[in-house]
């Protein structure tokens, strides 16, 4: 059975677009589509998180933590 889809079109600013290209390049993802579902599984589980009243950090190799505030 195939998936449902919904086909949406939008403008974006052309450094935008040129982020998400170069996003798209450095995950090898096969389309823009790929890209903006992986962007919104990390965004759903970011926002999850902080519902959940989690902090969001990033450890470097170094063991330095880097806290990020919720921005949504």
């Amino acid at each position: 059975m195939a998936k449902k889809t919904t086909r949406v079109q939008f403008e974006m600013a052309e450094q935008s677009y040129d982020r998400m290209m170069a996003l798209r390049d450095k995950i090898e993802a096969s389309s823009h589509a790929e890209v903006i579902r992986r962007a919104l599984q990390l965004y759903e589980a970011l926002i999850d998180e902080t519902e959940k009243g989690n902090e969001i950090a990033v450890r470097s190799k170094d063991g330095a933590e880097t806290l990020y505030r919720p921005i949504f």
